[in-house]
């Protein structure tokens, strides 16, 4: 009798641990092990300029600013180049990040390795993946490269290693990816941050200047370690097919500029959706944007480029089939070019962006309408009567609609739509109805999003 007591104790101490176990299982958010392509059809990236992010321009502190971005639906964030940046030839007082000294260490300006990993697991931790910034067109003229393998450069007439011809790059110098043994190395490099660090993929500098086949070679060997994402700082349709899963939506960028600046309109725009249709697959993700550092820092700042227009093509970014990038300081109605080669400080003071921002990652998290990964929501263009002007389409997918309708010039426009029903603003929650016979009226640069 004493042992059948003994045994029933055990038995329910025993399943008394196992529903402990069971809910603090539940409790407990599992660890990240990387990036799926369901991650990608609601991601927003995120760029992170850690010299300019705050005063001190360090790790730490962007570490800490992590759990915000999570408000702001962000899924991704880019680190722009975390190396050593050469001294030799270098440009302003502190160098561009793209002259990079050693590919397999941490800028000590920014912090050190562990800084840097509890970045990473800080931001495992909130939901996001991060990706390192890669240099794989040239090194700094300080590269260990530079002595001991003078080979892995490209040369001139006179033997001498040079910068990528046709550039004014004179502080980097121009890897020759004729060099077998150099493409191993660039390899291995790539490998250790994904050993070492847990990162989660790359975002790849001027990737069209590099060989295709590196590039195909490198990313099926870096994937045989763990899915990783790549993104590439290019346009070309071909990089797309076997090595990277998003490219530059560059084209789609220069249309909003120029739209905004009254150079063109939404014909262009149409003419760039079909153009997007003619070049890429159908699982071929294009980056959006507003802003970026190349184009903050030598174009000009979101205000200077579009103006009035400025919310309207934020809006538009994240309405556009692709991923929607937010960059450092953007979130903060940023309105200055930020110094590249020299200490420069975003001032973080929330303004009109930040709200827009968090309502906009609602509506791209939550809606499978603006689904823009591998698998993305369809869109199609609605007629109006004045398509010059007047840009509406819907995205649709599984039965889910969202709407956009804006007015995309500096006037006052009346119109017609060829649409009919009561719709909801996704804005104001609003009823608003819609009918062929009706004409509606929208100031300069209105916009709105519908939620069928």
């Amino acid at each position: 009798m004493k042992k059948i007591i003994i045994i029933i104790t055990i038995v329910l101490v025993a399943v008394s641990c196992t529903k402990t176990v069971s809910k603090e299982s539940k409790e407990t958010t599992p660890p990240l092990t990387s990036i799926t392509n369901a991650d990608l059809e609601t991601a927003i990236i995120y760029e992170a300029n850690i010299r300019q992010y705050s005063p001190e321009g360090t790790f730490n502190q962007f570490t800490k600013d992590i759990p915000k971005l999570k408000k702001l639906g962000v899924k991704i964030i880019w680190l722009m180049p975390i190396f050593p940046i050469s001294k030799t030839k270098s440009k302003g007082s502190l160098g561009s990040y793209y002259a990079v000294s050693d590919y397999t260490k941490v800028n000590p300006e920014f912090g050190d390795l562990t800084d840097l990993k509890k970045l990473i697991e800080t931001a495992h931790k909130n939901n996001m993946f991060v990706i390192l910034d890669w240099v794989a067109n040239h090194t700094g003229w300080d590269h260990i490269w530079i002595k001991e393998h003078p080979e892995y450069y490209t040369k001139n007439g006179k033997g001498e290693i040079t910068h990528t011809v046709g550039t004014d790059w004179f502080d980097v110098a121009d890897l020759n990816y004729d060099n077998k043994e150099m493409r191993a190395e660039m390899l291995a490099d790539m490998k250790y941050w994904i050993k070492e660090a847990a990162i989660d993929g790359f975002r790849c500098d001027v990737a069209g200047m590099v060989p295709l086949d590196f590039w195909e070679h490198t990313v099926a060997e870096l994937k045989k370690e763990k899915p990783i994402f790549m993104l590439a700082e290019a346009w070309e349709p071909e990089l797309l097919v076997h090595a990277f899963d998003m490219a530059y939506g560059w084209d789609t960028h220069h249309k909003m500029n120029a739209i905004a600046q009254g150079k063109e309109n939404v014909k262009a725009w149409d003419a760039r959706m079909e153009q997007i249709d003619t070049l890429y697959q159908d699982d071929d993700i294009l980056m959006n944007f507003v802003t970026n550092h190349d184009e903050n820092s030598w174009n000009g700042t979101v205000k200077e480029r579009m103006g009035d227009a400025s919310e309207v093509m934020l809006v538009l970014s994240y309405m556009t089939p692709g991923m929607p990038l937010i960059y450092s300081g953007q979130e903060y109605d940023m309105n200055k070019r930020l110094r590249f080669f020299d200490k420069d400080t975003i001032l973080k003071a929330k303004g009109k962006v930040w709200p827009v921002l968090e309502k906009l990652a609602q509506l791209k998290t939550t809606h499978k309408a603006l689904n823009g990964g591998k698998k993305a929501a369809s869109y199609h263009r609605i007629k109006t009567s004045d398509d010059t002007h007047i840009l509406a389409f819907t995205r649709e997918k599984d039965g889910d609609k969202v709407m956009f309708i804006a007015n995309l010039s500096d006037k006052e426009r009346t119109f017609s739509i060829d649409k009919e029903g009561d719709r909801t603003s996704f804005f104001t929650t609003k009823k608003i109805p819609f009918s062929k016979d009706k004409k509606y009226t929208y100031k300069a640069w209105e916009y709105k999003i519908i939620i069928d």
